[in-house]
């Protein structure tokens, strides 16, 4: 028995052997092996680190561009208003690219369209929230930013709006302030304008009744005319649903002999006005507010109707000095015309919060109430020279000091008084 289990465990002993053998012969699991260490290990690592890296960057800021600062507004893209929200998108822009190229202070601009719509700019400001907006432009214009102030107020957002005028965008909100003139100082000062410059012994007013940048104009203008004596024969309103027919307000002030009409209000109802009193053969001397910067570019409007039209405005873009001159010239290679006020005021804007972040020593990693303490603390404090002004300074309403300037429409352009 011994035996023959030896003898079948030497049999199987041979076989293995054999099968051994066989396998030695056959060249392919003996050059796997040997292949499979030679191209693998040599083409993956060339391959992949070549790769990864350069994907990086583009997925992951922190590791690659430099932080930036999270900048968002809201404005009239589209719809009757849209120049403004378009101008100052366009100059907040300029001013973006320019600061970033120096590579200190970095922006990242996102603008939302609101339309010029209370509710919809709402919304707006909610998008921008969400994407991480760390600092707030405002909205453009008076009714959507007195909406979305109350929101950059309870979310502790500062916010700083080029062009809404209205003092309930600022009023009881520590951290909401404005590059432009509030409502009530263009009122005055264009009172005062008129009886300085004598350019009329009778005024007629003609405003907007349900838009409270025409109304917070209007209030403050008829004021100071009687504070100086300047009469006012006539003050007519309208509003949104009969804002096509003014021949009851002009009427009205030519009988009343106006030789001076104010019309503190956009440029799209003064536009309509400038063309039925000229179909009247009504042709007083017109004196507007900075909503009216932007009529030259009205599509389909003739613009020898606003020849001698004049303004207040804290732009003018016919000025001479290297700074404007720089900014025009830039804008009009990008944009194809002459900014308006609105594009200067929101370009202002952006370098005013450059330097205040750079005073503050701020940085983007910030939170947006840290940030919001820091900005309230440079503006209540600092002086900034910018394009709509030298010298400017902030008071804690969030109102601006800084000087307006007279301009007159002559050949089709903004002109210096």
């Amino acid at each position: 028995m011994k035996k023959y289990l030896a003898l079948l465990l030497a049999l199987a002993m041979v076989f293995a052997l054999a099968a051994c053998a066989n396998n030695g012969g056959n060249s392919t699991p003996s050059e796997a092996p040997s292949e499979a260490p030679v191209e693998t290990p040599s083409e993956a690592p060339s391959e992949a680190p070549v790769e990864t890296p350069s994907e990086a960057p583009a997925e992951n800021p922190a590791e690659g561009a430099t932080a930036a600062f999270k900048l968002g507004g809201t404005g009239p893209l589209t719809g009757p208003a849209a120049i403004y929200g378009t101008a100052a998108r366009n100059g907040a822009q300029i001013a973006v690219d320019e600061i970033n190229a120096l590579g200190g202070i970095q922006f990242e601009l996102n603008y939302q369209d609101d339309t010029h719509d209370a509710e919809k700019a709402v919304t707006a400001y909610n998008t921008l929230k969400d994407w991480g907006m760390q600092l707030s432009l405002g909205s453009v214009t008076s009714k959507p930013c007195e909406a979305t102030a109350a929101k950059n107020f309870e979310d502790r957002i500062f916010a700083l709006t080029p062009s809404a005028s209205s003092t309930a965008v600022t009023e009881g909100k520590d951290n909401v302030f404005q590059m432009c003139f509030m409502d009530p100082n263009q009122g005055s000062a264009s009172a005062q304008y008129i009886f300085d410059q004598g350019l009329a012994s009778k005024v007629a007013v003609i405003w907007k009744n349900d838009d409270v940048y025409s109304k917070g104009i209007r209030d403050t203008f008829v004021s100071k005319a009687a504070e100086l004596g300047l009469e006012v024969v006539s003050e007519t309103t309208f509003a949104d649903g009969n804002d096509s027919d003014f021949n009851v307000q002009l009427t009205e002030a030519k009988n009343a002999g106006a030789d001076l009409v104010f019309l503190p209000m956009y440029y799209t109802p003064a536009s309509l006005i400038l063309s039925q009193a000229d179909t009247m053969g009504y042709a007083p001397k017109w004196f507007g507010v900075d909503g009216m910067d932007g009529i030259l570019t009205l599509e389909g409007f003739d613009t020898a109707l606003a020849e001698g039209v004049m303004l207040l405005t804290p732009f003018n873009a016919d000025a001479e000095d290297a700074k404007t001159q720089a900014f025009v010239e830039k804008y009009q290679a990008q944009y194809g015309e002459v900014p308006n006020q609105f594009a200067a005021d929101a370009y202002d804007c952006v370098y005013a919060y450059a330097q205040a972040l750079e005073a503050a020593g701020a940085t983007p990693d910030m939170s947006a109430a840290d940030l919001c303490d820091a900005m309230i603390a440079q503006f209540t404090s600092m002086t900034f020279d910018g394009l709509t002004g030298e010298s400017m300074t902030w008071g804690a309403d969030g109102a601006v000091t800084k000087a307006p300037k007279g301009m007159v429409i002559q050949d089709g352009a903004y002109v210096g008084m």
